[in-house]
Formats: C-alpha cells, structure tokens, sequence
C-alpha cells in the first residue's frame, strides 16, 4: 500500500500538519508514504507537478482533506499515468462521498431523504412536497451546516414552503462555491448522546471511533451493528466511514456514509490504529477487491 497525503503548504517536503501523525504512524508500519500538493488538485490544471513526489506502480490510498468527486477522479486518472492505482476508484468515491450514492443501501437505517439535481426553487419545493409534513435537515450531496442549524439547516415544516426555502436560500448563500449537487431533505428523527464513527475496509468494521466533533465521547460497549453490516457490504465500497447515533426509541441510525480517505480522525484515536486497519489485505477482510 501506497499512502498520498498533502504536503504542508508552507514546507512541501513534509506534510500537512493535520496529517503528520498518520504519516508517521505509516512510515514505522513500513507502509510507503508519497506527499502530493493538494491545493493543485483544487486548481485544475497540469498535475504533473503536484504528483512528482509519488513513485510508479502499485496500490494507493489516498488520507487528505475533502475532493470533489470530479477533482478525486481528475487525481485517479492522473496516477494511472504513474501505473498507480488507487483503491478506491472514482465512480467507489462518488458513492461514498455523495448522498446519492449511498442512500438507497441504507434506507431502511437512515432518516427518509429525498434530494434535488439543481438549487432552483422549483426544485426545492417539489422535493417539499414529497416530504411528509413537519420537521426535516437540510443539506447538499456531502454536507449539511449544522453550526447554523436554525438559519441553515433545519426546518420546521416542509409544509411551510416559504419558510423553508428561506432556510435553503440562507444554505445555499453559506455553501457558496461548495454546494455539490443539490439540496438534500432528510425527515428529522430525535436523536440521543454523541455521534460514533464506524470504519469500513472491504465491507467489515474494522475501527470504531468517537466522532471527531465530540472526540471524548466514545463509543458505548453496546454498540450493535448487526443490521448496518450486510448494508454496508451492499455497497462494494474498499474503505468507507459510517456515522451512526441513537434514536430516542433506541435504535441506532445511519447519520452519514463518508469516503474513509476524507473523513477526520478524532485526536482520542491512535493513528497507528487507523493506519494498521487500512493496511488490510481485501481477502483477508473477507472480500474481493470490487472495482465496480
């Protein structure tokens, strides 16, 4: 395994701070660690440069911060110029990535969602209208904006389409260049405790981790993933995030699938812990390398 993560913006011979201690954690695993400047990435343009530090040949994961599924897919198209092939392919990081992708394996354990193709009013009010009345969470195909919850992020009643769109104007005003995709509708259900991040290589949990929003709260002993586990495997994804919460009824919900190359890590884990599950062979793990 291969592992691409950023360069430090100020010093490109080392990496980017956040990513240091993974970094590190790989090189003592004796795992390859290749720096690729990610701001270039984001521009556009000739890669060349921005990959120059990365070997020929093999396998590569990448762990930096968040891509664009079109710029993840302009990065897997570059590497293959290097014969490097990353383990996650575009269209296995669109999925993961995206509501869209994922939703439908995970529907009978995620909040009833409904989205848009574009940010048109019109648009918006129709996905109202398939919403039952009352409470729904807005966001776009990879985020919400919680910290503005009450301006951006939740709605009383789709009901109340004026209101509402209010609401999703005011996101889509906060989102900016950011938006992906279109908005997103997710009913509302009551949750209870912290967020726990779950990690997924080749369809089986190899990590279960606090949230990094709420990085001392850690996962209860009672944590059962009995019913997210075959819907998990469903989705053919090599390295995936799942965020799950308790229902008020106690039932545990699917709150979000992330790519597991762009989801943070909370400080309370280890990076050697990460950096051990990733090195994980796809037949060990109990599943093929799917490259669908």
């Amino acid at each position: 395994m291969l592992l691409l993560v950023p360069t430090d913006v100020l010093r490109p011979r080392r990496p980017d701070e956040h990513f240091a201690a993974e970094t590190a954690a790989a090189r003592s695993a004796g795992v390859e660690v290749a720096l690729i400047d990610h701001d270039a990435l984001t521009r556009g343009g000739d890669l060349e440069p921005a990959l120059a530090r990365v070997p020929r040949g093999g396998e590569a994961v990448y762990r930096g911060w968040m891509l664009r599924s079109e710029q993840y897919a302009v990065l897997a198209e570059a590497l293959t110029n290097r014969d490097v092939v990353l383990r996650t392919s575009a269209e296995q990081y669109r999925r993961a990535h995206e509501l869209p992708g994922w939703y439908t394996a995970m529907e009978t354990v995620t909040p009833q969602s409904v989205w848009t193709r574009d940010d048109s009013r019109t648009a918006f009010e129709g996905a109202c209208a398939m919403m039952p009345a009352g409470p729904a969470v807005l966001r776009d195909y990879t985020k919400s904006m919680k910290h503005h919850w009450h301006e951006a992020a939740f709605i009383p009643d789709v009901a109340d389409t004026d209101a509402a769109w209010r609401v999703a104007n005011r996101f889509r005003e906060l989102r900016g260049d950011d938006f992906v995709g279109g908005f997103v509708l997710r009913r509302f259900e009551p949750f209870t405790g912290a967020e726990v991040r779950t990690w997924w290589i080749h369809g089986t949990c190899r990590l279960r981790t606090a949230h990094p929003d709420t990085p001392d709260e850690l996962p209860p002993a009672g944590l059962d993933l009995t019913a997210v586990t075959p819907l998990i495997r469903v989705l053919h994804l090599p390295f995936v995030t799942a965020d799950l919460v308790r229902h008020d009824d106690g039932r545990w919900r699917v709150v979000e699938i992330g790519d597991g190359q762009v989801s943070d890590r909370p400080h309370s884990t280890a990076p050697d812990d990460l950096i051990t599950a990733l090195n994980v062979e796809p037949v060990e793990a109990g599943l093929h390398h799917d490259r669908a």
